[in-house]
C-alpha cells in the first residue's frame, strides 16, 4: 500500500506550529519534527549564546537561541538554527517576531541525527540568504568546531579548531571565544553512555 506524502501551506504549517508541544522544521511543504537536545547540546548552545551575547552588550548586534525561527525564501524552508547572530534589526517575515530573515553567524551543533545534514543540506540551504556570511558547527562528543567564513562570491573558507586552549576568532564580527570557555561542563562520558545505550 502506498503513503501518499501530505503537504503543507505555510499558513497551516504555522498554526500547527503554534499549538505543538515540540518544534518541528517546514520544508517546501513537508513538515520535519525536530530531535530533542541532550544536555551537551544544551550547555554548547548556551555557552556560545551567552558569551555572545555579553560580548555585544553595548554594540549593535542581537543573539537569538534555539526558539526564533529562520526563514529561507529561496528554500521555502522554516528552520530553527541552535544560534544566530543579527547585525542591527532583525528582519522579520510577514511581520511575525518569531520569524527572521536577515542571519550573519549562524551556530549548529552537532548531532549524531543532524552532523550530515547540518554538514552538508543545511549549509547550502544557509548559502542563499544574501546576509549569511559564517557557519559555525559544533561538535558535541569531542573538542572539534568547523568555521567556515564566506570570502567571496560562492567561495567559503573552511577553519578547524580542536585544541582546548585554542580561540575562536570570528571573521565578520570582532568576537572570540576559547574552546575551553565553549566546552565548558560538557560531559563526553555522559555522551559515550548514551551510544552504548542505544548501540545495545
Amino acid at each position: 500500500m502506498q503513503v501518499t506524502q501530505r503537504y503543507y501551506t505555510q499558513d497551516e504549517y504555522l498554526e500547527l506550529e503554534e499549538a505543538a508541544e515540540y518544534k518541528s522544521e517546514y520544508i517546501d511543504g513537508e513538515i520535519i519534527p525536530m530531535a530533542g537536545g541532550t544536555t551537551n547540546h544544551n550547555r554548547l548552545a548556551g555557552n556560545f549564546y551567552a558569551a555572545l551575547n555579553f560580548a555585544f552588550k553595548k554594540q549593535d548586534y542581537e543573539v537569538f537561541m534555539g526558539d526564533v525561527r529562520l526563514w529561507i525564501p529561496d528554500k521555502h524552508i522554516y528552520t530553527y538554527p541552535d544560534v544566530m547572530v543579527i547585525a542591527g534589526k532583525p528582519e522579520y517575515y510577514n511581520n511575525r517576531t518569531d520569524t527572521v530573515t536577515n542571519p550573519l553567524v549562524i551556530a549548529e551543533i552537532l548531532s549524531k541525527s543532524t552532523q550530515n545534514r547540518d554538514r552538508q543540506t543545511k549549509f547550502e540551504d544557509y548559502k542563499t540568504i544574501a546576509s549569511f556570511q559564517e557557519y559555525i558547527l559544533i561538535d558535541q562528543t569531542k573538542i572539534n568546531v568547523m568555521q567556515y567564513v564566506k570570502t567571496g562570491r560562492k567561495r567559503w573558507e573552511i577553519r578547524e579548531h580542536d585544541i582546548e586552549d585554542e580561540v575562536i576568532a570570528l571573521h565578520s564580527i570582532l568576537f572570540q571565544i576559547s574552546l575551553e570557555d565553549l566546552y565548558n561542563k560538557v560531559d563526553f562520558e555522559a555522551e559515550q553512555v548514551e551510544k552504548t545505550n542505544l548501540d545495545s
